[in-house]
């Protein structure tokens, strides 16, 4: 049985990341329709807005350095079970 937790495999380190990556592209295009469209008057605002831009950015790195690391490491044994999306990629 794999052991607990988000981090069981480089393949769940992959995927963690990538989640990080979409989300944080989608909050970052919120952000900046938000302040396109509705300029907001906060003074905090232009200290927050750009935060998901600058998260993006790093979970692009770490995405990119984890998923070179996966395809470079050693193939899994011939015996072992992959699920289908795993096989795909």
């Amino acid at each position: 049985m794999a052991a607990p937790g988000p981090f069981r495999s480089p393949a769940s380190a992959v995927r963690l990341s990538a989640r990080l990556l979409c989300w944080s592209l989608a909050a970052a295009m919120v952000t900046a329709a938000v302040d396109a469209l509705g300029q907001p008057r906060a003074g905090w605002w232009g200290a927050v807005w750009p935060l998901p831009w600058w998260i993006f950015a790093a979970a692009a790195l770490t995405w990119t350095v984890l998923r070179a690391r996966e395809k470079t490491g050693p193939p899994p044994p011939s015996g072992c079970a992959r699920g289908d999306w795993e096989q795909a990629a």
